[in-house]
């Protein structure tokens, strides 16, 4: 190994050493507390806690640094590990890095930024060599982070201005189902998406809904926007609080997920609508069941699967010292079935 490959390396890990002479104790101390040794006195443990904090210390930074970061580990956090689409691109993603020599480290943040960090912050210490994230807004902490101790960064299912990404315009293809269901004559729309907050993907959505209404001189109404947990049922439960807002529902809906537009759906039926005669219903992600409901689901269709695979050929290259294309688009496609039709007369004058 090369002297100044190694000083190189180690430049970017603080290392035992440089905590202990922070703390102004001996690297002894520095790793006994560490190690959670007891004997070490109160106001030394809190001085090096102190220090490896502030310095953004990991604790095998060193064995990192004179290895070249050779752990051959790639971190994932996904925000939903019940979403489909996440299974269906990290199963790919796992797939490629297993076929390069690497092991994925998978974890769930929930939607939550601050356990996305926690999360990212245990996977550093664990060595990984990479990172793949959901979405474009993370805490700013994480991304210190990973400069820091110069770990590649992938983002999925968006596009970023700033960092490598594989994915599609979220706001462009809600844009698109929205103008297919307005070209078809609605003007009352619905959305029913999971939380927005801190998902910038959810968000997007909506604001693609909103910019296609807002160009025929039409918009939701507050009564017809709802954002809910996750699942079949709060699909139903959304549908329910929509019919009973005491104003005249809307012709179609746009859901966030196929799960929410299958409880819409099941709704419907249990109040006496049809779909799609009195109710269109878009879904998505494409599940794939969606195709198999009656009536089979309009929906977007992601391919999850290639965002994945990319995501992985991103990382592996880069994890080599490779220079990658740094936004790569996979588009995402308008799936048009039964569920969708022209608002009937009647819905029309409701």
């Amino acid at each position: 190994m090369k002297t100044r490959e190694l000083n190189e390396e180690q430049d970017r890990f603080p290392l035992a050493r440089d905590v202990a002479a922070r703390a102004g104790v001996s690297t002894a101390t520095v790793s006994r507390v560490l190690n959670g040794t007891p004997g070490v006195r109160a106001d030394k443990r809190e001085a090096v806690l102190r220090a490896a904090a502030e310095m953004g210390f990991v604790a095998n930074a060193a064995a990192r640094a004179l290895s070249l970061r050779r752990f051959k580990t790639v971190g994932a956090i996904i925000p939903n590990i019940e979403n489909e689409e996440f299974i269906r691109a990290i199963s790919a993603l796992q797939k490629h890095l297993c076929e390069a020599g690497y092991t994925l480290l998978l974890t769930n943040a929930g939607y939550d930024l601050d356990i996305e960090l926690r999360e990212a912050i245990v996977l550093l210490e664990r060595g990984i060599d990479g990172l793949m994230l959901v979405g474009d807004i993370h805490q700013p902490e994480l991304f210190a982070r990973l400069q820091r101790h110069a770990v590649p960064l992938v983002q999925t299912f968006t596009l970023s201005k700033e960092r490598d990404c594989v994915g599609f315009d979220n706001q462009a293809v809600a844009h698109r189902a929205a103008s297919y269901l307005l070209d078809l004559g609605h003007r009352r729309i619905g959305v029913v998406t999971g939380l927005r907050k801190e998902n910038d993907r959810g968000g997007a959505r909506v604001e693609g809904v909103r910019q296609a209404l807002a160009a025929r001189s039409l918009s939701i109404h507050p009564a017809h926007d709802i954002t809910t947990s996750h699942g079949i049922g709060a699909g139903r439960d959304a549908l329910r609080q929509i019919l009973n807002a005491g104003v005249p529902p809307p012709t179609a809906i746009i859901c966030g997920t196929d799960q929410f537009a299958f409880g819409v759906m099941i709704e419907a039926q249990a109040s006496g609508l049809h779909v799609p005669d009195d109710l269109s219903v878009i879904g998505f992600n494409d599940a794939d069941y969606a195709a198999f409901l009656t009536p089979p689901l309009t929906t977007v269709r992601i391919h999850a699967a290639e965002i994945g695979r990319i995501a992985g050929e991103n990382l592996v290259a880069r994890m080599a010292g490779e220079t990658r294309v740094r936004v790569t688009e996979i588009p995402a496609e308008l799936i048009v079935r039964g569920s969708t039709a022209p608002p009937s007369l009647t819905s029309r004058r409701d």
